[in-house]
């Protein structure tokens, strides 16, 4: 019986490795070059692969959601405090607030490298983001795993953010 099952398994795995490759060469298996030019320009306009976009790179993106204006100011330390409990609650099991990857991409910096209302739009609409929006598409890719979506409310993402601006020193 043990050899049936082990002669069972060996099969189903080049079984699946084939469908892998053929899958690959049915999607040109990557080793296509494309002008960078027209990916930035894809980018833009939201119909690029999630491949070419840089995530390590600032974005003026307000990414997918009903954000689309967040008035800041200076930093509000209540408001950061409250955005801890919440950061604490429910994004810590998957982010750190330093540069290092759990789950998910460290945040250190974040506030930097996207608009209040990308943030915002990502706390609170995932897996819309992560279909719709390049950097989202490409955050997905680069780190494998899907945002899940934690019930934040609309003060809670303000409250977070805040707190993500006071980790990035914004004063």
């Amino acid at each position: 019986m043990k050899t049936f099952e082990k002669n069972q398994m060996r099969n189903l795995l080049a079984s699946l490795t084939i469908m892998a490759v053929l899958v690959l060469i049915g999607c040109g298996g990557g080793s296509e070059k494309k002008d960078s030019s027209a990916s930035e320009n894809q980018a833009t306009e939201g119909t690029t692969e999630s491949a070419a976009v840089d995530t390590k790179v600032h974005s003026d993106s307000k990414g997918v959601g009903k954000f689309t204006e967040v008035k800041i100011d200076g930093l509000d330390a209540d408001l950061a405090k409250k955005g801890e409990a919440a950061f604490t609650s429910k994004c810590s099991a998957c982010h750190k607030t330093t540069d290092q990857k759990i789950v998910g991409p460290g945040l250190k910096g974040v506030t930097e490298r996207r608009t209040p209302e990308w943030i915002m739009n990502m706390m609170t609409n995932p897996e819309e983001m992560t279909k719709k929006d390049p950097i989202a598409k490409a955050l997905l890719e680069e780190h494998l795993t899907q945002m899940t979506f934690q019930n934040v409310t609309d003060d809670e993402a303000r409250q977070i953010l805040e707190f993500l601006r006071q980790n990035d020193g914004v004063k």
